[in-house]
């Protein structure tokens, strides 16, 4: 077989398929164009899913004559100063997306060059370009794409239906739309408007305006930095989720990339405060320096590879966390939210109802207070020694029908963040008075929190007690396998598995934490940690299943539903959930208490 050179036609075909694979690859790079030329608004139409038609305009600095000329050759870029494939300091800088574009459809490109104020027009079919003229074009650039892949009929056969590929588009737009909140966004399909971003001062309101104002009202700003390296965004409250991570976006020095690390970060920063079945709604926005990520790894640069994932790794998971335990006592005003709204739609009344947008009522835990995760966590297990008595181990009576009503509470108790215990109802449900409302807490979540916690503080102090075998579990594997799990021996030694080389190929499990043992399998147990290792360098999986095991014991060692219980009973639980971090929720993500401002009430009843 003799080896032949490809015509240019071919290879920019082949390019075309790698990084243009549907009409969203080809508008993600067009608008990136338009932003790295410091455009302010842009607008995309789009016909037939964007297969028939593209159109992407923008105000930006435009072109002269001849970077026109230039700008639909391969591996022509402004975007690469140097010879440092590293040093990127724009979105696009391959110089392949213009030139793979035209090699598969018919384009057309209009612009006027900002500093000699010139207008010039060029059109391409299938590669072919032709000669350049003057244009009339206002300021900016427009650039038109007709039959997207009919140069390569075959791979029409393999795009999605045209709702699919409008999907994509719009999924494209509103993630740049994230990153850029100073650009105003502008998408039509076949004349109709899609999307229609203003541009913003804001991170926060540009994020609410995509992912919805309950967002904006529920997310917690997320701010670090550690070695050169700064996170920013906004991450939703623990009980504001969803039934899928698709909400969950990552930005790398503006690129919106889908990243496995993120979504690890996030489970492991979660794990505590929410179910697995369950994902929070986040936007976290990575800064560093270019030559520390690498986002040359992917055709259509949908992937980074950073020098440093463990840094990375380590800054979000404590960032998310910190956050979580500043504002994990908070619940989302979606859960008041939707009380109101079932009360409005079980009332009989004539009169109109409407919801309420309550605010989350603070408590005493704050970056700002100077308490301490682990001193909160002492101070929860002091309180919860007044009123250990009504654990498990009391009686228990039997439901009654009506509800346990308290005498009139002192003035001051009421000043409390969760107000003054006045009634206990289904024997499970406590009602609170605050100055300005009243507070619903669900007593077998908020103490099985409290008792969850308390169990974490005594493993911080006493470490994790370790159970030895009396005959080692011998793990035959790889010996790469056993290699990479002894380096990081000392770290689960630490968490309570102890682990021996047994020959090249297996290792000695010489102990297992006490409370997996009898309850885990230690070959399933250390393939799940090689997995873990080898995809984000971690051994959080460990850690997480002492967790679980904690809750279902925290669980069981929690004030059961149908417990009556006494004021003073009622209201030591409503303080130490004021002291606790993470009391907003279960165990399993699930609120703990519902607030109801006076006025949401008096809305209810028509007097506001």
């Amino acid at each position: 077989m003799q080896i032949r050179y490809l015509p240019e036609t071919l290879i920019n075909q082949i390019a075309a398929g790698e990084v243009v694979e549907r009409p969203a690859a080809a508008i993600k790079e067009l608008v990136e164009n338009s932003v790295d030329a410091g455009a302010s608004a842009i607008e995309i139409d789009i016909a037939e899913g964007g297969l028939k038609r593209i159109v992407v305009s923008d105000n930006g600095r435009g072109m002269s004559r001849e970077d026109l000329v230039a700008c639909l050759d391969r591996h022509a870029t402004s975007k690469l100063p140097g010879e440092d494939l590293l040093e990127i300091e724009h979105l696009g800088f391959r110089g392949e997306a213009l030139a793979s574009i035209a090699a598969v459809s018919k384009l057309s490109i209009r612009t006027r060059d900002a500093e000699c104020g010139e207008g010039w027009e060029i059109s391409c079919d299938a590669g072919k370009k032709s000669e350049v003229i003057p244009s009339s074009h206002p300021q900016g650039t427009r650039i038109e794409v007709q039959d997207l892949f009919y140069a390569t009929p075959a791979r029409l056969k393999f795009q999605k239906s045209q709702r699919a590929e409008e999907m994509a588009v719009k999924d494209i737009v509103t993630r740049l739309a994230m990153a850029f909140p100073h650009v105003a966004f502008r998408l039509t399909h076949a004349g109709e408007r899609k999307l229609h971003y203003h541009a913003m001062e804001g991170r926060k309101a540009r994020l609410a305006a995509v992912l919805g104002r309950e967002f904006g009202d529920n997310a917690m700003e997320i701010a670090a930095e550690r070695d050169g390296v700064v996170l920013s965004g906004f991450a939703g409250l623990p009980t504001y989720h969803r039934g899928t991570a698709q909400y969950q976006y990552l930005f790398v020095n503006g690129r919106c990339v889908r990243d496995k690390l993120l979504h690890g970060c996030v489970r492991a920063a979660y794990a505590d405060v929410l179910h697995r079945d369950r994902h929070p709604v986040l936007a976290l926005f990575l800064d560093l320096p270019a030559a520390e990520v690498d986002v040359n790894v992917h055709p259509a640069k949908a992937e980074v590879r950073f020098r440093d994932p463990a840094l990375v790794r380590g800054l979000i998971i404590s960032a998310l966390k910190l956050a979580i335990h500043e504002g994990g006592f908070q619940t989302s005003n979606t859960v008041t939210s939707h009380a109101l709204g079932a009360l409005g739609r079980s009332t009989t009344g004539a009169l109109p109802l409407h919801r309420g947008n309550s605010p989350v009522v603070p408590l005493h835990y704050s970056r700002n207070s100077g308490m301490s995760p682990v001193y909160s966590y002492q101070m929860a297990e002091r309180a919860h020694e007044s009123y250990q008595a009504f654990l498990p181990e009391a009686s228990v009576p039997s439901a009654r029908a009506e509800a346990v009503v308290l005498a009139e509470p002192s003035q001051d108790i009421q000043d409390f963040p969760l107000g003054a215990a006045r009634a206990q109802i289904h024997e499970n449900y406590i009602v609170a008075q605050t100055r300005d409302g009243l507070v619903i807490v669900d007593q077998h979540a908020a103490h099985e929190r409290l008792v969850y916690e308390r169990f974490k503080a005594q493993m911080a102090e006493k470490g994790v007690a370790r159970q030895g075998l009396l005959t080692p579990d011998i793990v035959e594997m790889e010996e790469n396998e056993a290699l990479l799990l002894l380096e990081h021996a000392p770290s689960l030694s630490r968490l309570g598995l102890e682990i021996e080389a047994f020959g090249k190929d297996a290792l000695a499990v010489q102990a297992v934490p006490a409370l997996l043992s009898g309850r885990v399998d230690t070959k399933r147990l250390l393939f799940d940690l090689l997995d873990d290792l080898r995809e984000q360098d971690r051994t959080q999986i460990l850690e997480e299943k002492l967790n679980a095991i904690l809750s279902t014991m925290a669980c069981h060692g929690s004030v059961r539903s149908g417990r009556v219980l006494s004021a003073a009973e009622m209201n030591a639980l409503l303080r130490q959930m004021e002291e606790t971090p993470l009391s907003g929720q279960c165990n399993h993500g699930r609120p703990t208490y519902v607030t109801l401002s006076l006025k949401d009430i008096e809305k209810l009843f028509g007097r506001t």
